[in-house]
């Protein structure tokens, strides 16, 4: 049978009900479960698996059931599968009164999945008595889908509440109050989570830098700057992140300044870890402002020439980007880093059939910063060759700044 890794990657619904249903490991099980939570469409046979699964005699494969469920948005099933009943009003006040009535209830597993299906309707009157009962309830898996749910629901009045859960509890119950602070923002959720960047537990001390990287200020910056050096590779590449997603928060007269303070202090870091998160961010991200942010970094941030050559190649892949943001700064990073090694990229950029125009246009333009005499002999080739305007136009440009180099 395929790794879950695999069934996760293709979305074998039906391998995953049959490992749900017949695996003797719970840790299968559970994992099963999750993954038919975050399918995009795991069918009728997927959800009636996931309800049968919330009868699994062991406990944390009952709670991944009904977690996977919520994310389904399946609540009647949910409901019915506890043997309980969803308001008949469509009024989204009425059905949340009801569930949390619900948080009081004898079993475990109909409480963890009032708090869940609280957060999946985002009743803001829901967050008081959600809070009231995070401090009463005894068990940790609902004291932990309480946390959740608050984070969801977003009312920064229970930040106070959720900070008093950062210490002195199970770990999953202060990660989630750490992911939900995030969510929160505001003075106390913040003061709550610097308090525990520099946690015992590696897992803690990453979900609290990866929640500073929600804010939409520049308050969290030199807290995650700190952890650049942290001894987990893990947390130092949630910085990364989080400072990225900071810069793409923060207002645009502020921009500049705090771009040039995250750069030093990065640059004076050197650590792999950090060209790797960039490098990461510019070929796998799906948010174009995060992807701007990293090119712009990781030019002048390239570090020695252990992690130089990861950025170079990840530079020199976007120069023909259809953002011309990014291509402009690939640009600029690749002729900030400079030396053989960047000349060498950009002619193999104007020498091979792999690249387009537009990225031939710009390794053009940054050859003319970098470039020396074999550039030189290149680009007056290229500009007796080319069919194309632009490019052109950057090669006989780049030929005229060649002067100084050597």
């Amino acid at each position: 049978m395929p790794s879950l890794y695999g069934l996760e990657r293709s979305g074998d619904v039906e391998k995953l009900v049959e490992l749900l249903r017949e695996s003797e490991k719970e840790t299968v099980r559970r994992r099963a479960a999750e993954i038919l939570g975050n399918l995009d469409e795991p069918e009728s046979e997927g959800l009636d698996a996931l309800v049968e699964a919330m009868s699994d005699e062991d406990p944390t494969v009952r709670a991944a059931a009904i977690d996977a469920l919520t994310q389904q948005e399946a609540v009647e099933a949910l409901m019915e599968g506890l043997g309980q009943s969803v308001p008949e009003s469509g009024a989204t006040w009425a059905q949340a009164e009801a569930f949390v009535e619900s948080l009081d209830a004898d079993t475990v597993e109909l409480r963890m999945a009032s708090a869940n299906v609280l957060g999946l309707l985002g009743v803001e009157d829901a967050a008081k008595p959600l809070a009231q009962r995070l401090q009463a309830e005894q068990h940790p898996e609902v004291r932990a889908r309480i946390a959740r749910a608050l984070g969801r629901i977003e009312d920064p009045s229970v930040a106070g509440v959720l900070v008093e859960h950062l210490e002195g509890q199970p770990l999953g119950v202060r990660r989630e109050a750490a992911e939900a602070l995030g969510r929160l923002n505001g003075p106390a959720a913040l003061q709550g989570l610097l308090s525990v960047v520099d946690d015992d537990s590696e897992e803690m001390r990453r979900t609290a830098v990866s929640s500073l990287g929600q804010f939409e200020n520049a308050k969290p910056v030199d807290a995650l700057v700190e952890r650049l050096g942290d001894e987990s590779d893990l947390v130092r590449r949630a910085a990364v992140f989080s400072l990225i997603e900071i810069l793409s928060n923060v207002p645009p007269d502020r921009s500049h300044e705090l771009r040039e303070t995250i750069v030093d202090r990065m640059a004076a870091r050197s650590d792999a870890s950090i060209v790797a998160s960039l490098v990461e961010i510019i070929e796998e991200g799906t948010q174009i402002h995060q992807r701007r942010n990293a090119v712009w970094m990781l030019g002048r941030v390239a570090g020695d020439k252990s992690t130089k050559m990861d950025a170079v190649e990840a530079l020199r892949d976007v120069l023909g980007e259809d953002d011309d943001l990014i291509s402009q700064f690939a640009a600029t990073g690749l002729a900030e880093i400079g030396g053989r090694m960047v000349e060498t990229a950009l002619l193999e950029v104007i020498e091979t059939d792999e690249y387009g125009a537009d990225a031939v246009a710009m390794a053009a333009f940054a050859l003319g910063k970098v470039g020396g005499e074999r550039s030189r002999k290149r680009l007056e080739k290229l500009v007796d060759e080319t069919e194309n305007a632009e490019v052109r136009r950057r090669a006989f440009s780049a030929i005229s700044k060649l002067g100084g180099h050597s």
